[in-house]
């Protein structure tokens, strides 16, 4: 009886020790599954929407973002170029909704008409930072944050220097070369360089016209102001540098020297503007930095730690004016 006792009391020792290191096992399991350890190699996916490469401003922008998130082992990248259309935005958001995107990026080709769309990606709390460009919505909470310039500042220091390379106190019938209609980026360097004309009434905008911030466009406005006005045309004001360069070469065309016979004033500092500032063809550069890859980069970090981030994340900008500024600055140009 004893020896039976004995036997039983072995198998059930053996049964719990089976029974413990069953449950250590299941233990093991369920923590891996829900812990860090397991999506430690798990990559965040970013959807990028931009606008297309209409100039040397936005592909320098595309290039920072891919080799920033789409080189890095902590991203997964998808990319898609709009072509300068909106609703080949609208359809490539709903594309990253459907694929399930941790981060939505979207630089806007236009500021308004993104309401419904965005309202998928929110109510798929899909978080969307805006890029270079802003919005206007009625909800606020349709975008986590922007990165970019002030736009309305950049056009305020594009008119403040042109007055002072001309000279307060002389008058200047000035071009305007706008950017894309309805663009952030073209309303507000249009209000900015406005906002300083205002308190300075000798210096006038006499034509304004889109050139849709590209080169070609831009060649072919200014080809149509020196028709209609080229005895009278004082400075150029170009919302980019690639209209500001089409511009040069239509005012060469015509038989002027940019830079000397007519003062141009652009935004963006891409390196072609820059090498035609040494070579004294336009005279000032405002720049806007297109290198946003590592702060949207980080941006994203931020936000899939659960940490807030601001609203408007400002890049840092610079001024250039005449040659000797652009000769300094050309060797460390990056686009």
């Amino acid at each position: 009886m004893l020896k039976q006792m004995k036997s039983l009391a072995g198998l059930l020792v053996l049964v719990m020790s089976f029974s413990l290191l069953a449950g250590c096992n299941n233990s093991t399991d369920g923590k891996a599954e829900g812990s860090s350890n397991t999506n430690k190699g798990k990559k965040i996916v970013v959807g990028f929407s931009q606008i297309g490469a209409e100039s040397g401003w936005r592909t320098a922008e595309t290039k920072s973002i891919k080799e920033t998130l789409g080189n890095s082992p902590d991203f997964e990248l998808k990319f898609s170029d709009a072509q300068q259309k909106q609703e080949n935005q609208i359809k490539a958001i709903r594309n990253f909704i459907a694929q399930k995107v941790d981060v939505i990026a979207l630089a806007p080709v236009v500021e308004t008409g993104w309401e419904s769309v965005l309202k998928k990606a929110k109510d798929a709390k899909i978080p969307v930072i805006l890029l270079d460009r802003g919005i206007k919505v009625k909800d606020d909470s349709l975008y986590t944050s922007f990165i970019g310039s002030d736009f309305i500042l950049e056009g305020e220091n594009a008119a403040k220097e042109l007055i002072k390379l001309v000279g307060s106190g002389k008058k200047a019938n000035i071009v305007e070369l706008q950017g894309t209609v309805g663009a952030s980026a073209a309303t507000d360097r249009k209000t900015g360089f406005a906002n300083v004309l205002k308190d300075n009434p000798d210096f006038k905008i006499i034509k304004s016209q889109s050139g849709d911030f590209t080169r070609a466009k831009g060649k072919e406005v200014m080809e149509a102001f020196l028709k209609s006005d080229g005895k009278n045309i004082d400075a150029v004001y170009a919302h980019n540098d690639d209209m500001a360069l089409g511009a040069i070469q239509a005012i060469e065309e015509y038989g002027l020297k940019p830079g000397e016979d007519i003062k141009i004033a652009s935004i963006d500092g891409v390196k072609d503007a820059f090498e035609a500032a040494a070579q004294g063809k336009t005279n000032i550069i405002v720049e806007c930095n297109p290198l946003l890859g590592p702060q949207l980069a980080q941006a994203v970090k931020d936000l899939k730690a659960g940490k807030e981030i601001p609203r408007w994340i400002k890049t840092d900008e610079s001024l250039f004016v005449g040659k000797d500024a652009a000769e300094q600055a050309l060797p460390s140009r990056k686009y």
